[in-house]
Formats: structure tokens, C-alpha cells, sequence
């Protein structure tokens, strides 16, 4: 087969699946945190469609796409109709760089678990994560609504205020891998601890300020039902309303899946090679479950942490938020860029 068409169908075929993963874990997601919250509340999530409620997504997709589309007056129509699909496409997209597992080779090809793999992995999704605000500012500028106006206003600087912390928060497991490439940020953990270990100040920010990039509790504020009706997407219903919802989600996984590979190793094993010799069978029982499970429990703890903060902690004031990011969080990440650089110069 040619060498260019080869690679076009394997692209296709990964994209394909990968899609699926993430339409799926939507839909799942959507099931679970009303089931968790639920719980924590002490009170019962859904438990009416099919067993156990587990229908309860697809009947909530049948409702939705066959709800009443409705366009208010006055709306800039174009750019309110693609600004949603503008913040799907950007979330779907940005997962193309995770490597779920270590590439193996079957029947002579050499098969990577990743969509694309270019040595500036990291750079290429934060480029593209960044677009995602796009979507938001786009559809509650075109609703000419105050509220949604307000929302958007909102997204804008929140995003600009912990983009900075979140972007640094990475550069000190960058400077230990020695590598933009995520497959080799992976693999350099297997020398080490995981970077969680050596880097526990720039995990805590990155994942403070992935929650806050995702516009989730404590931090969403575009969306503060109490003070903006519903924020950016106060205009929209039906499917359009849906797709928000499914960009949000979607990015909540890609965030952790990030997350997982950047300060939790990836798809590598749990390492128990510092316990006593008679403990090391351990090692061999949980190197023997495939990388994927072990990125995917991480990733499922990752998310189960989403959900609990949704149901336990209270939205907090804008002015905090703001003074949040700019006083505490920036100058942390920027302490543990230069500790990091300190200390691999050493080396």
C-alpha cells in the first residue's frame, strides 16, 4: 500500500475510535456525576431508564435531539449556530496527541496509541485547548443577551488569568523529560517516580487550573445559574444547549488524560521496587495488566475527583478567583519553574 494512503486509513480508523471513546465517556459521565453527587447527598440518582438508570444518557439524547430548536430574535444567526460546534470540534481535536499505551507492532506495522505523535505534542494541544474559549465568547456575544454576555465576558478572563499558571505548570515536568513529545514524557518516568513524586507543586497547579480551564465548580463562573440564569448558553436549547455540555465533558477527560501522562506515568504500572524482596511479586502481577487499564484507572480517578469537588465545594467570588490566579497560583508555577531549573542544571 502506498506509504501516504497507509497513513490517511490508519488516521481515519484511530480518529474513528477515538471519537467513539470520547462521545461514549460523555455520555457516561453525565450518568456517573449525577449518580456520584447524588450519593454524596445523600439521595438517589437516576434509576428509571433501563437497569440501574444506565439508559438514562440515551434518553436524555433522544429528548434533546428532538426538542424544539429555538432561535430568539436578534441573534447574529451564523455564528450562534457554529459556536457550539466550534467548542465540540476544538475538544474532540485536542485528544488526538494522548498516547493511551505504548505503540506495538502487529502483522509488520508499527501501530502507536495515538492519533498523531509529533515531537511537540504538549505545545500542539495547549494551542489547541486555547481555541476553546472561542466557542463560548462566539455563542454569548451572537445571543444578544446581557446574561450570556456577561458569561462570556467571564470565560475570557478567567481562562487568560489560569492559562499562565496552567501552561507553567507543566514546564517542570518538561525540563525532567527533556522532551516535548508525550510518549517521552511517559517513558521518562520509568527512570523516576512518577513526576507527581518529584513535582507535587506543579501537579496541584495544573490541576487547579485544568478544573479552572474547564469551567467547572469552584470555578464556573461563565455559567453561575444564581447570578447569570444559565450564562454563555442562557439563549440556547435542545441539541445546540447539548453540545456545550458534550465540549465540556470531552475536555474534562482530556484534561485528565493529560494529566495522567504529564504527573501519573501514563499507561506505566504501579513500581513497588523498593519494597523487600518477598514483595516484589508485585511487581510482576500488576506489570502483567496492560498498560491501557492503567491508564484508564487513573484517568477514571481523575474524573471521580471532578465530580467530588462539583458536589463539595461552593462556587466561589469572582474577585477570589481572579486574586486566586494572578497572586497565588502565577507566582507558585513561576517558583516551580525555577526550582525545577535548579535543580536539573545540578544534575
Amino acid at each position: 500500500m502506498n506509504p501516504i494512503l497507509e497513513a490517511i486509513v490508519e488516521g481515519v480508523i484511530k480518529s474513528a475510535i477515538a471519537i467513539f471513546f470520547l462521545l461514549n465517556a460523555f455520555a457516561m459521565m453525565t450518568l456517573a456525576e449525577r449518580k456520584l453527587v447524588g450519593r454524596m447527598q445523600q439521595r438517589y440518582g437516576p434509576n428509571r431508564v433501563g437497569p440501574f438508570g444506565l439508559l438514562q444518557p440515551m434518553a436524555d439524547g433522544i429528548k434533546l435531539l428532538f426538542k424544539e430548536q429555538i432561535l430568539p430574535a436578534r441573534v447574529d444567526v451564523p455564528v450562534y449556530i457554529i459556536a457550539p460546534a466550534v467548542s465540540v470540534v476544538v475538544a474532540l481535536v485536542a485528544f488526538a496527541v494522548i498516547p493511551v499505551a505504548p505503540a506495538f507492532t502487529w502483522d509488520g506495522y508499527h501501530i502507536g496509541w495515538w492519533i498523531s505523535n509529533p515531537n511537540i505534542g504538549i505545545l500542539m494541544l495547549f494551542a489547541v485547548t486555547s481555541l476553546g474559549v472561542y466557542g463560548i465568547v462566539l455563542g454569548s456575544w451572537s445571543s444578544a443577551n446581557k446574561y450570556s454576555l456577561l458569561g462570556g465576558l467571564r470565560s475570557t478572563a478567567q481562562i487568560i488569568s489560569y492559562e499562565l499558571a496552567f501552561g507553567l505548570s507543566i514546564v517542570g515536568a518538561i525540563l525532567l523529560a527533556g522532551s516535548l513529545n508525550l510518549p517521552e514524557v511517559v517513558r521518562a518516568q520509568q527512570h523516576f517516580p512518577w513526576f507527581i513524586v518529584i513535582q507535587p507543586l506543579g501537579a496541584l497547579i495544573f490541576i487547579i487550573g485544568g478544573i479552572a480551564e474547564t469551567n467547572r465548580a469552584p470555578f464556573d463562573l461563565p455559567e453561575a445559574e444564581q447570578e447569570l440564569i444559565a450564562g454563555y448558553h442562557t439563549e440556547y436549547s435542545g441539541f445546540r444547549f447539548a453540545l456545550y455540555f458534550m465540549a465540556e465533558y470531552i475536555n474534562m477527560v482530556t484534561i485528565s488524560a493529560l494529566a495522567t501522562t504529564l504527573f501519573l506515568g501514563g499507561w506505566l504500572p504501579l513500581d513497588f521496587g523498593w519494597f523487600p524482596s518477598w514483595l516484589h511479586w508485585l511487581n510482576w502481577f500488576l506489570g502483567a495488566v496492560p498498560g491501557v487499564l492503567w491508564f484508564l484507572a487513573k484517568l477514571l480517578t481523575l474524573l471521580f475527583g471532578y465530580i467530588w469537588l462539583r458536589a463539595t465545594v461552593p462556587r466561589i467570588r469572582y474577585d477570589r478567583l481572579m486574586w486566586f490566579g494572578w497572586k497565588v497560583l502565577l507566582p507558585l508555577a513561576v517558583l516551580n519553574v525555577l526550582i525545577t531549573a535548579l535543580w536539573v542544571s545540578l544534575q
